[in-house]
């Protein structure tokens, strides 16, 4: 236990830690108003990158288009723009990925996308479109010199035979220009190390990052990983049995929960963590205090005087 706190501790008080955020664009002025106030919230640690997601629909890739340029004008904030193949023909795709360029996007995350049906059905490339995400990474680095980051799944994408099939799909990625991954969020640790372990010994040298959701709300979250294929262990449910009416004490839990996972990844060696956001920053807030990220004396000024 010494050694590991050690090995902990230098790690957080070296700086070695990097983070960065996931958001979605919002729907509604209200959730608008909830995503900036996260955003705010959240800039002072300065992350590596913040990546909004995309929907094939036009006004919700219309949406990802304007809260990238937001941030872009009104943030020292990095944007990474997701980009999937669904519904989509080339010349569109192409269009996009240079307007981003056009506007100072440097950083892509490429997805090949679920079926407008939902995660788990039948993927259909579109016709005319870029096959699969492999495909999409190409077509982007043809465009521009982009940073692009690609999913990894430690359990396998729920359409995957095998997580040996998932990783040669990740080799793809890698082979038509990927930089870097990130994962599918997960509960178990040691399926992250298995899957890790299983990654190198293939010779796969770029770096993956964990993905890690903080739970909100533990049906909700649960039901997000039903639908991606990750494992919700039986005691992570008894955590938040019987606080579906104690919002602030399911918060505490949450936050103890995903503290507990991330600094026994710190533990490992492990000092880049990617969050899911949900739009919602003060549990991703409390884990990177957690991880020793602070912001500047005058940044804490700053928000004091928002908040006052």
């Amino acid at each position: 236990m010494l050694h590991r706190d050690h090995h902990r501790s230098r790690a957080l008080c070296d700086g070695d830690i990097n983070v960065s955020f996931e958001f979605f664009p919002p729907k509604t002025e209200k959730m608008e108003k909830t995503l900036w106030s996260s955003i705010g919230t959240l800039c002072p640690l300065h992350p590596n990158f913040v990546s909004v997601t995309y929907g094939a629909g036009g006004s919700t890739r219309e949406r990802t288009h304007s809260t990238i340029e937001r941030v872009l004008n009104e943030t020292d904030l990095k944007p990474a723009a997701h980009l999937t193949c669904v519904g989509t023909k080339k010349e569109e795709i192409d269009e996009i990925i240079r307007d981003y360029w056009e506007i100072g996007v440097r950083h892509m995350v490429a997805l090949r996308g679920d079926a407008p049906d939902g995660v788990g059905a039948p993927y259909e490339p579109t016709p005319g479109g870029y096959v699969n995400a492999a495909d999409l990474v190409a077509g982007i680095k043809r465009i521009a010199p982009f940073e692009v980051h690609v999913a990894a799944y430690p359990e396998k994408h729920p359409q995957s035979p095998t997580v040996e099939a998932d990783i040669d799909n990740l080799q793809a990625k890698i082979d038509a220009g990927a930089d870097a991954a990130i994962t599918q969020f997960f509960f178990d640790n040691e399926v992250f190390y298995r899957y890790m372990e299983k990654v190198r010994a293939r010779g796969i040298t770029i770096p993956i990052t964990p993905g890690i959701i903080p739970i909100h709300n533990f049906k909700q979250v649960a039901n997000f990983a039903t639908r991606s294929g990750t494992y919700v262990p039986e005691w992570l449910g008894q955590r938040f049995e019987g606080l579906e009416n104690h919002p602030v004490t399911q918060n505490l839990v949450a936050a103890a929960v995903a503290a507990e996972q991330v600094l026994e990844l710190v533990d490992q060696g492990i000092t880049d963590f990617h969050f899911y956001t949900l739009n919602r920053a003060e549990l991703v807030y409390a884990i990177c205090h957690l991880l020793g990220l602070r912001p500047t004396a005058a940044e804490q000024e700053k928000q004091a005087e928002v908040v006052s």
